[in-house]
């Protein structure tokens, strides 16, 4: 498989050159890019999927410096992840046939090139068995995808793509560290010489927390998530797709097979896992929390990649705990939780994206406010759509569900053992999913409520169409990958367990009996099969009810529910902005977190641009005469795009905090009822907390 793996990377590279080649011609050129690209990623999958049914196959040759020998490594794991970028990569390909039309000026020859280099690059990454060439794979990965992100050439663009390219060499500066640690200990910068090594304990702390803060970074966790909702959306949206459903999972990759592999034989602390969960809990809810006060359709998805990257933290964490405990059934659980996530995620997203893509691309805005009334005009979008954001929403039987249900059972088994800290902290990371995935429903009510339905609220709307044929086949693709990894979780899930067991080296757990998954030794089972029958069964009897009782009484339908019942007034429709208001007044301590931690990203990039020059004033990353910020966004030349999430530097919040804290205070008394309610809630909790310390 490793054979065919590298023909997909030959591949790759042949079609980016003749893409370029053939730039002049543009339709020649972007059918080269998107046939080869497709080949390419069919040869990926096929060798990918192929490598979770064999054992490894480990081949090195020569390199060009003693340190440097070439040396690959294809294992399950590393399948997995080759299987799901392949798929991802497949469908933005197809998508961008009828897409990338729109980006001639841009040039559709540059375009081919790097996106056919970035995904060879993402595979060599997960490949790589050498310190020195997983790095090289790695920078390679982030200056292609920073090219992508930056092909609009505005100044939205350029500040989001130096914005990410930062975030991505303190990335890497963090994981290099890690590896040259374990590096000087082994004598060596083959990933074969640390597996044999059993680390001093001090090492290896060391070396995982630097490498799961480096790969955080990729991956968006907070607080390194900053980069997300300013380089996605400016992005190509089948490029977008690819960052968030692939590039940014090659983070978990890192993060497992530094735990798992490299330090396999020194074992792990169960410090590490509480890490990883604790991580992951905070990211989940920041990052659904976040992403309910956005407006702009790409962004929201953006933040919703931070939530889902919790939830995969969540699992993977337990697995970490689970293995260094000496628990191999939660060890099992965990990580297949997280792996599961993992390709469910790259699909649902990949779709939610394509989605958002179509939208762009039929009326030239991202802004919800300006959109309704879609789902008339584009069905297959507004299908797909749907589907994605209940599969994104954990809403049964899609795959979102199945993922997720492993993540709990995980949690509140682990929950239920260990010693009282222990206890907080998984009960802790229960609430946190809990909550993350109630907001997610409501965020994807809005998305998809205030975008498809109701009427027309912009001229862009009312002249919008259904997407190409290329366009809606690669959304067809990813739903129907989203409900059969869903439907078919009985049959997945063992399989998934297979892979869980060869990364933990112990015997498989059985998760599948026929249509039926069964989680912590049969105690608790589900069957998606079931529930869609049941759904099913449900939902039609109710809606024959309804149009029976209606026709009875004559009542005719009429679609006035996101017009809040005046149909005739579109300023009573309900509009992004009022969608989950309630909540976002709530926890805005929470949205004023974001202006700092984003601050510090902005601080960030401000002092590497001034010290390489690229910035004549403060807070411009773009020369004053860029275009708008997208050759899309024609709505913010007219001043109704929504307006950017502010950020303030971080040496502001340092010399306010004392001004802040006396304000929080005099807030103690507020006369909210909403306060008081959070304080007797806190006062519970503290009590409760002291009750079990002192048992």
């Amino acid at each position: 498989m490793l054979q065919i793996i590298l023909l997909s990377l030959g591949l790759s590279c042949v079609t980016g050159m003749l893409s370029l080649a053939a730039s002049k011609a543009r339709p020649v050129s972007k059918v080269i890019a998107c046939a080869g690209g497709m080949g390419a990623a069919v040869l990926s999958f096929i060798g990918g999927v192929g490598a979770l049914f064999q054992t490894a196959t480990y081949v090195s040759w020569a390199g060009p410096l003693p340190f440097a020998n070439f040396t690959l490594l294809l294992n399950p794991l590393a399948g997995l992840f080759i299987a799901v970028i392949a798929a991802l990569a497949f469908a933005a390909w197809l998508y961008g046939l009828a897409y990338f039309d729109e980006y001639y000026e841009a040039g559709i020859g540059p375009i081919g090139f790097f996106m056919n280099l970035f995904i060879a690059s993402m595979n060599l990454v997960i490949l790589a068995d050498n310190a020195f060439w997983f790095l090289v794979f790695f920078e390679l990965m982030s200056l292609t995808s920073y090219m992508l992100v930056i092909v609009d050439q505005t100044e939205k663009s350029l500040r989001g793509g130096f914005l990410y390219l930062i975030m991505a060499h303190i990335g890497f500066l963090m994981i290099a560290l890690s590896f040259f640690s374990m590096a000087v200990c082994a004598g060596s910068l083959e990933f074969a010489a640390f597996r044999g090594l059993a680390f001093v304990p001090s090492v290896a702390t060391i070396a995982f927390v630097l490498a799961f803060f480096g790969f955080g970074a990729k991956a968006g966790v907070v607080p390194f998530h900053s980069w997300l909702p300013q380089a996605h959306p400016a992005a190509p949206s089948n490029v977008s797709a690819l960052m968030s459903g692939g590039m940014i999972k090659i983070g978990i990759f890192g993060i497992c097979k530094v735990c798992f592999d490299l330090l396999g034989a020194t074992g792990g602390e169960v410090s590490w896992g509480v890490l990883v969960i604790i991580i992951g809990a905070v990211s989940s809810v920041l990052g659904v929390v976040y992403a309910l006060g956005e407006h702009d359709l790409k962004s929201l998805l953006a933040y919703h990649s931070v939530e889902n990257i919790g939830i995969i933290l969540l699992g993977v964490g337990t697995g970490i705990f689970g293995w260094a405990a000496g628990l191999p059934w939660l060890a099992a659980i965990g990580l297949l939780a997280g792996l599961y996530h993992v390709v469910n995620h790259a699909m649902f997203k990949g779709l939610l994206f394509l989605g958002a893509g179509s939208v762009l691309h039929a009326t030239g805005t991202r802004n919800m406010e300006v959109l309704g009334g879609l789902a008339r005009v584009m069905p297959w979008t507004a299908v797909c759509f749907l589907i994605g954001s209940l599969a994104i929403s954990a809403i049964p039987p899609l795959n979102g569900f199945v993922s997720e249900w492993f993540t709990y059972q995980g949690l509140i088994g682990a929950a239920m053992g260990g010693d009282v800290f222990l206890r907080i902290v998984f009960a802790f990371a229960v609430v946190a999913l809990a909550i993350t995935g109630a907001l997610a429903v409501t965020c994807f009510v809005k998305a998809f409520g205030v975008a498809f339905l109701a009427r027309p609220r912009s001229k862009a709307a009312e002249r919008a169409h259904e997407a190409p044929v290329p366009m809606v086949a690669a959304m067809v693709m990813l739903t129907a990958a989203c409900i059969a990894l869903g439907l078919g979780a009985a049959w997945v899930a063992p399989q998934m367990s297979d892979l869980v067991a060869s990364v933990l080296a112990a015997p498989a757990l059985p998760v599948g009996e026929g249509a039926v998954l069964v989680s912590l030794d049969t105690v608790s089972v589900v069957s998606p099969l079931v529930i869609a029958v049941l759904m099913v069964a449900v939902i039609g009897g109710c809606t024959l009810a309804r149009n029976a009782a209606n026709r009875r009484a004559g009542i005719k339908d009429d679609p006035q529910t996101w017009a809040c019942g005046y149909a005739a007034d579109l300023s009573m429709e309900t509009l992004a902005s009022t969608v989950g208001a309630n909540v976002k007044g709530f926890m805005g301590p929470l949205y004023a977190i974001r202006r700092v931690v984003n601050g510090l990203g902005a601080v960030l990039a401000r002092m590497v641009s001034r010290g390489l020059s690229l910035e004549k004033e403060p807070g411009v990353c773009a020369p004053s005469n860029a275009e708008p910020d997208s050759r899309y966004d024609r709505d913010r030349v007219a001043g109704i795009a929504p307006a950017p999430a502010p950020t303030v530097p971080l040496s502001h919040s340092v010399l306010s905090i004392v001004s802040d804290l006396g304000a929080a205070f005099a807030r103690l008394e507020s006369g909210d009822f909403r306060t008081y309610i959070v304080y007797i809630v806190g006062a519970l909790v503290f009590f409760l907390a002291l009750i079990i310390l002192v048992r």
